[in-house]
């Protein structure tokens, strides 16, 4: 084994046990302090039941995101939950399934802002978006990212300073104001006169909360609070150097149709009974491209499902009583602090308090190195300490010994202490919260354990079968490359602690950059994005920050084909860049070079970058993909190359040699981090030297990013830094030969089904030879004709065989595009086959007359028990037919626990304010859901 542990990817891999020796050798390398460092993250007490069930359990962080509600009830039921947790206590009337930290919940709020200006306003061309001084400097930092591409000028203010007077000054430039409750330095401010101001000036005001503080304090959405938005870390996830976390984000009724994300909603199933779906704005960037309000694709779908379980299983009780220890252990020691001569600049509202300390940054690291504890440094005059669950009388008599050695009685200053007594009568917290029963009857493991299996029992995932989604990848990850996320010494570092004591964190990371670099063809990598979309931004950001320096016009226009992934142009437009279709040839698939030329001469001086996805997001390797960089570059445009088809390229190609500039992964396609229903997710980014000095900083780390570096696009350093020892092991595990084989078997898998899928069904594109990359593209349009049968009807007849559905309708509507990867042996893709074979069989019925062509087989899928065990069969094919379409299946059948879903049912009001689907009867404050 290597003594420095860098393995070259020119090497054969580690074994599973090299591996996890040479991960115990990093993680030794971590030193885990106690950390009072706050700032939007908190220790937390992960519940075992939860960790073991949810986080290290594949039945959940191996399914796919929910498009597929009748094989997804479980895990769209949990995320109900967690919108209801969020809008309960943040007490606005709808929430989303997750964002992708706080930084980025900020800057979708800021966004927000502007698309609910009146039209009038939004042609100013002056945007002006106040943000307090006192919102978390990460926070602001990434604001600063994501204002530039829209022209908003922020500035960082006391947005309460003379009675809000800046507001007023700004008058209708304004688009809308930031507030952080409590701020970040632990203070709580009375924002009601400043959101009247606000809405006078028809803006928006938006609040940056902690959750467990407003299970005692009063919400953001009784003070007048549009939109709330923060980190939901401290519901039982660990720290994890900074992620993943599930942020949230809030909005009031006014704004609902604006809400980024995703968002779980109640229709019905074709039996009537309730089910959960994806509702309106699910994949709004798909079909509005550079028009879409945001970017986000993958959100922290796993991280909001352990969310939601802390709060079932803690329930509204004893999540209040995590939060009264919290607030009571901070003004126990603000008083010992006190009563031992330290300044301690302000009250104490929940769990940080502020002391006067010279020196502070010395002072820091000298605690640090004798009693193992870390605090945060705000200024060199200013300390902040924050508390969380995780601290008792232990470790507050730990933090008093770095201020003093005198002996103070805690039992006494704790006596007479109430959590809210201290606190004016309008931030105490007066109304209700977590009243449905899902959050009161599971509070013992026996009772969250059966629960969490009951959901998990109605969805698919990698467990059952192979799920073979053209783009996105689902590959089947190792189990050890899965143990390291849950070491102590990767699972409980907070992201500002001091480098001394990450550098296992910063040797992993290290070399995963410099992996990534060789496999790419790149110079440099930053690990910094937390999706894929993320890397998208970020790339394209890089590109703008280089044009900048350039002589001559501005350059700002993207070319993007028609055939691109919708985030392509919301992400150009994000960035601030004016996005220019290009045609595809309608036989080939392959880019229209004509018409790339025209647009390339045309628009030669404000060419800034062309986005490109190799192989083409039509499965096929495009034949003039240089010929297209090259064009590009001779009229000084920059080749952005999107990596979502990475896992075609691995050793027989690179984006850096077919003359990429830049290029975005996705760790969780192609390097193995499993999608967990809908994120986590990772979006590195790689880059030619001259793009190299301008990779993401960070203000609150130093020697991030380059020496030109853009401001932060993630709230931490490295992003999700928790989860990259999945991709790390990945990579090591499998070595160059590896990784170059995996890509042969992946073209090979692909091709196999198209062969034996060829005889059956028309395949849209191939190349010259008739063969596809790692995917292609199944044309089923016509049976519309034939059969009255669509896409949808065969993706849903794929669930009654076990299978989760091809990509349905994109990047061609009303055809399914299949992609197997490696991960597949030759008996489940045979299967698979059969499956999708037996059921051309099943259209050619119709087509021949022998089953009508409404109520068949098809149009009546997926079939529940309880559709097949209803009294009264009246139709066209058995009950057997329905359940057991092929012999295999009797011995291995995974069953739909809802009928067809309504796709249309429920979004004329979107309701979406999340009930469990089993529960929802008796609910007040529910909407029923109304026909479209």
């Amino acid at each position: 084994m290597p003594e420095s542990g860098s393995m070259p990817t020119s090497e054969g891999g580690f074994s599973e046990s090299q591996l996890l020796a040479r991960l115990r050798e990093i993680a030794g390398e971590n030193k885990v302090y106690k950390s009072y460092i706050g700032c939007g993250y908190a220790g937390t007490r992960v519940p075992e039941v939860i960790k073991r069930n949810i986080i290290e359990n594949p039945a959940w962080y191996t399914s796919y995101t929910p498009y597929q509600p009748e094989i997804s009830q479980g895990r769209l039921e949990s995320l109900l939950n967690f919108q209801t947790v969020i809008t309960d206590l943040t007490g606005l009337a709808i929430a989303n399934a997750s964002v992708l930290d706080e930084p980025t919940a900020a800057a979708e709020a800021m966004t927000l802002s502007i698309n609910a200006l009146p039209a009038a306003r939004l042609k100013k061309s002056k945007k002006i978006y106040l943000v307090s001084h006192l919102c978390h400097p990460q926070t602001i930092a990434v604001l600063e990212s994501r204002a530039s591409g829209f022209n908003i000028t922020i500035e960082v203010v006391d947005v309460l300073k003379d009675n809000s007077k800046r507001v007023e000054e700004v008058g209708e430039d304004l688009i809308g104001v930031l507030a952080q409750y409590p701020d970040t330095l632990g203070g709580v401010e009375d924002f009601r006169g400043l959101a009247d101001k606000v809405h006078e000036l028809k803006a928006t005001f938006a609040v940056g909360t902690d959750l467990l503080a407003l299970t005692l304090l009063t919400p953001p959405g009784e003070f007048g609070a549009d939109v709330a938005f923060g980190n939901a870390q401290r519901f039982g996830v660990p720290l994890g150097f900074g992620g993943p976390h599930a942020a949230f984000f809030a909005v009031s009724e006014k704004h609902k149709r604006k809400i980024p994300g995703r968002l779980i909603g109640l229709s019905k199933d074709r039996l009537g009974d309730p089910a959960a779906r994806l509702a309106l704005q699910t994949r709004e960037q798909h079909i509005r491209r550079e028009k879409a309000t945001s970017n986000i694709c993958t959100a922290q779908a796993l991280l909001a499902n352990m969310n939601a379980m802390y709060a079932v299983y803690h329930g509204p009780g004893g999540l209040r009583r995590i939060a009264e220890k919290v607030t009571k252990m901070t003004q126990v020691l603000a008083k010992a602090l006190e009563q031992a001569g330290v300044e301690v600049k302000q009250p104490v509202a929940f769990d940080t308090l502020v002391v006067k300390k010279h020196e502070a940054g010395l002072f820091a690291q000298k605690v640090a190195q004798l009693l193992l504890i870390n605090f945060r440094v705000v200024d060199n005059e200013t300390i902040a300490i924050t508390i969380d669950e995780t601290v008792g009388k232990k470790q507050i008599d730990e933090i008093m010994r770095a201020f003093t050695t005198e002996e103070v009685d805690m039992v006494e200053l704790a006596e007479g202490l109430d959590a809210t007594s201290h606190l004016p009568e309008h931030f105490k917290r007066t109304s209700p919260y977590l009243t449905h029963p899902v959050f009161n009857s599971h509070h013992s493991e026996t009772e969250i354990l059966r629960y969490m299996h009951h959901l998990q029992s109605k969805d698919l995932s990698l467990v059952h079968s192979m799920i073979p989604l053209g783009s996105c990848t689902m590959k089947l990850n190792a189990t050890t490359e899965m143990v390291p996320i849950s070491w102590p010494e990767f699972a409980n570092i907070h992201p500002f602690a001091p480098m001394d004591q990450t550098r296992g964190y910063a040797e992993l990371i290290k070399e995963l950059e410099q992996d990534l670099a060789e496999i790419t063809g790149f110079h440099a990598v930053t690990l910094q994005p937390n999706s894929g979309a993320q890397g998208e931004f970020t790339g394209l950001r890089l590109i703008r920050k280089y044009l900048e320096q350039q002589p001559g016009k501005k350059r700002d226009i993207c070319l993007i084909p028609v055939s691109a992934h919708g985030t392509n142009p919301a992400s150009a437009t994000m960035a601030g860049m004016r996005v220019v279709t290009i045609k595809c040839e309608t036989t080939t698939g392959n880019l229209d070079m004509q018409d790339l030329k025209a647009k390339c001469d045309k628009y030669s001086e404000e060419l800034g970058a062309i986005m490109v996805t190799y192989p083409s997001t039509f499965g096929v390797f495009e034949p003039q993909i240089k010929d297209a960089c090259d064009l590009v570059h001779q009229h000084g445009g920059q080749v952005y190359m999107d990596g979502a088809n990475m896992n075609a390229q691995i050793g027989l190609c690179s984006p850096g040699e077919i003359g990429a500039d830049v290029c975005h992964l996705n760790l969780h396609k192609t390097f193995c981090i499993p999608h967990g229903g809908g994120g986590p997710g990772v979006g590195p980014v790689g880059v030619a030297e001259h793009l190299a000095p301008f990779l993401p900083g960070h203000p609150l780390v130093a020697n991030v990013g380059g020496s030109q570096g853009i401001a932060p696009v993630s709230g931490a350093p490295w992003g999700s830094a928790s989860i990259l020892p999945i991709s790390w092991a990945y990579i090591k595990m499998m070595g160059a030969r590896g990784l170059t084989h995996a890509t042969k078997i992946t073209l090979l898998n692909a091709n196999y089904l198209l062969s034996r899928l060829r005889p059956h069904y028309p395949i849209l594109y191939t190349n010259a030879q008739g063969r596809c990359a790692h995917e292609f593209i199944l044309d089923v349009r016509g049976f519309k004709a034939s059969a009255g049968i669509e896409a949808i009807d065969i993706a849903k007849r794929l669930q009654d065989y076990g299978f989760h559905a091809p990509t349905m309708s994109w990047p061609v509507a009303n055809t399914l595009m299949i992609e197997p990867t490696e991960s597949e042996n030759k008996p489940e893709l045979d299967r698979f086959c059969e499956a999708l074979i037996s059921i051309r069989g099943e259209i050619a019925e119709v087509e021949k007359g022998e089953q009508p062509r409404e109520g068949n087989v098809m149009k009546m899928a997926p079939h529940t028990v309880k559709d097949l065990l209803r009294e009264g069969w009246e139709r066209s094919y058995s009950r057997e037919k329905a359940a057991y379409p092929v012999g295999w299946l009797r011995e291995k059948k995974f069953w739909p626990s809802v009928a067809r879903v309504d796709d249309a049912y429920g979004d004329t009001n979107l309701f979406c304010s999340c009930a469990p689907v089993d529960t929802i009867e008796g609910m007040t404050g529910i909407a029923a859901p109304a026909p479209t």
